[in-house]
């Protein structure tokens, strides 16, 4: 970098712009972190000078760009977009965002991204075709490849000191590389006041940037996910199964959506309700049909032991699991030391002298500076000793040698070097969080040597083993990854990100590296979560299909897959047993067919029947088993919290009810009328359906109070 910086000087977000210009010249290639790390305020001063000037090529490079959720349908907006307003009130879409989506962006502006919210790009000709295929653990790779010369990001202040706070996952490394590869570049740190600090690598220099802005927070508002959508009945049955193939003492990896909400409420039932817990595992038939699995790499018991998280999404659910005790096993940045409590000989709450030849015996003789320094920054060495050149000493000024192997070190080690507990272990380690705004207030609240567990990071380490494998390999103990697909292949192949006909739907992200190490793992697995079937033009489609013109996870990894309806072990299977273990948790609706097309491809014999007890697989079957458990309080429909108030819930619960009749039962509803007691003129309020109606508002009002007075 050019400058230097030792305290925080702010300057203004138009200073920054034009120092950039002055800079580099008019060639800007802007590298801004997924998802909420945008300075939305500083890209979109940028993107005016750009659209002002022509002669600027400017090119966004980024992910997962966060736009305000608007509703279409005129009758469901009328609920939505109110609340959209409310939510968004001083949140502001980046302005090349909007621009993208009306198809107005200018000539010499061109965004190109390596992951979209699902579904958004759909159909959309300048995404699709400046879309970056690229796994998550290389998009810093490709950024600088690219041609990245500005770097800009969010960040959190804390008196003097800032942090990357929710978006560590990759500026660090793309600054890194830009610095070996000697280029010239700029990086600017946009500080916004509402942003959590988080600690450990998160934390940054203020010397690492080239300028510092404080962004306007009451326009620039951090984005919020909205909590909507109650919990899918199909979303519940498939999170139910895969908490049972979470191991008690693991590690586990979570993605954001219901699937992984759904997780987190059985997981919490499973710790605090057990009895609960276990009569749902009954109930959806989880002990009947993959008893030997969840015996062999789950559980049905409390968290013990406590979970450990590493996953590049911090998603809310983590935080619930903290609060709830269940994330607590911590880990710790030492390979030996780690690997010492995995097999019992360390107890992190008493340290012994048993634990130094222990140490010994695995391998760690002779103690460099570092090792020395990460064992006392975890209390195992205690804080009055000291190291220097290969040797221990106290401070009246005697030593050993720091041979961990050596009798007399050991027995000096243990009189006066020796902690009593370990400390500053880490219960999670996270790339990147995203979340409502009471996620982020509990973080902000939370008490700092609580925040400190969970320690946010570069998905170069969360992602993979390759930074230390020994380290790695010793914290990620019975690792489950757990993530979701669009559809698997009866071969086990599993999209995810793109459509058949190559339409990119979200991108690749994080998925191939989790379940690759998934294999790496001793004791690790990966668990792909695919409901059945889907809707489609108003006709149910299998998600489970003979073949796919697209892949995701190629079948060679296939693992564990769950549906609705079971789960299908496909690890070390023959194709012949993967067709089977798939076509048993697919849709019994699709099941016919899929069994003529795999005899047909030759991968089933041709006198194979699926079993009776496969052949209930139906929506009807799934959604009685859970308004069963809804009634009696275990899968209830927000479990975290809900952006509606009452009467807007009540309102949608209507309008839901009136979507799902018939034209004949409509019209009985539209005979029937009825009076506009409190509770129905508080939804025509909550849908503005009072005062001077048009004719489709009269009927929809009138709609609703037949509706609302049949109750």
């Amino acid at each position: 970098m050019s400058q230097s910086r030792t305290e925080l000087n702010m300057v203004e977000i138009d200073h920054c712009v034009e120092q950039i210009i002055a800079r580099l010249g008019k060639d800007l290639r802007v590298a801004m972190p997924l998802g909420l790390g945008k300075p939305v305020e500083l890209i979109d001063a940028l993107y005016r000078r750009a659209c002002a000037d022509p002669s600027i090529s400017l090119t966004i490079i980024t992910a997962l760009s966060l736009e305000r959720p608007r509703e279409a349908d005129a009758i469901r907006g009328r609920l939505l977009n109110p609340v959209f307003d409310r939510l968004y009130a001083n949140y502001r879409e980046p302005l090349y965002l909007q621009a993208e989506r009306s198809g107005e962006t200018p000539a010499n502006i061109k965004v190109c991204e390596f992951y979209f919210k699902a579904g958004s790009r759909l159909g959309h000709l300048s995404a699709q075709r400046n879309y970056i295929s690229s796994n998550y653990t290389h998009a810093a790779r490709d950024v600088v490849a690219r041609g990245c010369n500005v770097v800009i990001q969010m960040l959190a202040q804390e008196g003097d000191t800032l942090s990357m706070s929710c978006n560590p996952d990759t500026s660090a490394e793309v600054v890194s590389r830009l610095k070996k590869e000697g280029r010239s570049y700029i990086a600017i740190g946009v500080v916004h006041p509402d942003l959590p600090f988080m600690y450990g690598d998160a934390e940054v220099n203020a010397s690492q940037f080239d300028f510092l802005a404080i962004t306007n927070s009451e326009c620039h508002g951090l984005f919020q996910v909205p909590r909507l959508p109650p919990i899918p009945d199909t979303d519940y049955a498939i999170g139910l199964r895969a908490s049972a193939l979470i191991a008690d003492g693991g590690t586990l990896q979570l993605g954001i959506g219901a699937m992984g909400d759904a997780i987190v409420q059985s997981a919490l039932l499973r710790h605090q309700q057990n009895a609960s817990y276990l009569e749902l595992l009954q109930r959806f038939g989880v002990d009947e049909h993959s008893a030997d699995l969840v015996d062999a790499i789950g559980g049905r018991e409390p968290f013990e032991e406590g979970l450990y998280g590493a996953t590049e999404m911090f998603v809310e659910g983590f935080l619930h699991l903290f609060e709830a005790g269940v994330l607590k096993r911590p880990v710790y940045d030492f390979w030996a030391l780690q690997q010492l409590i995995n097999i019992g000989g360390c107890d992190p709450l008493a340290l012994s002298s048993e634990c130094l030849p222990a140490l010994a015996e695995l391998g760690v003789r002779e103690l460099r500076g570092k090792d020395f320094d990460t064992l006392q920054y975890h209390g195992f060495f205690n804080e009055s000793c000291r190291y220097s050149e290969g040797k221990l000493y106290t401070p009246q000024g005697d030593f050993c040698s720091a041979n961990m192997a050596n009798p007399d070190s050991q027995q000096f080690m243990a009189t006066y070097c020796l902690g009593t507990q370990l400390r500053n272990g880490k219960v999670m380690h996270g790339g990147f969080f995203l979340g409502s705004g009471d996620f982020y207030r509990g973080l902000r609240d939370m008490p700092e040597t609580e925040r400190r567990k969970l320690a946010m990071c570069s998905v170069e380490k969360i992602n993979q083993l390759d930074q230390n494998p020994r380290l790695y390999k010793a914290q990620r103990q019975s690792a489950r990854f757990i993530n979701t697909g669009l559809n698997v292949s009866l071969n086990g192949a599993v999209a995810s990100d793109t459509l058949e006909n190559g339409q990119v739907l979200s991108g690749v992200g994080g998925q191939y590296n989790f379940v690759a190490m998934a294999h790496q793992l001793d004791n690790g697995r990966s668990v792909l979560m695919i409901r059945a079937s889907r809707s489609q033009g108003g006709k149910a489609v299998s998600n489970i299909v003979s073949h796919y013109g697209a892949c995701t996870i190629p079948r060679h990894l296939r693992d564990i897959v769950v549906t609705e309806y079971g789960i299908a072990d496909l690890r070390s299977k023959t194709d012949e047993e993967v067709c089977i273990a798939l076509i048993n948790i697919a849709d019994s609706r699709f099941q016919a067919e899929l069994v003529a097309e795999a005899k047909a491809a030759g991968k089933l014999s041709a006198s194979f029947e699926v079993s009776t007890v496969f052949r209930q697989n139906f929506p009807h079957v799934i959604r009685a088993n859970v308004e069963w458990a809804r009634a009696k309080g275990m899968m209830p429909a927000y479990p975290f919290g809900c952006d509606f108030s009452e009467d807007e819930l009540t309102a949608a619960k209507t309008l839901k009810s009136l979507a799902q009749l018939s034209t004949m039962q409509k019209m009985s509803t539209l005979l029937r009328g009825g009076k506009n007691t409190d509770s129905v003129n508080r939804v025509l309020e909550v849908l503005r359906l009072s005062g001077s109606l048009s004719g489709k508002d009269r009927v929809l009002k009138r709609l609703i109070q037949g509706s609302m007075n049949k109750k």
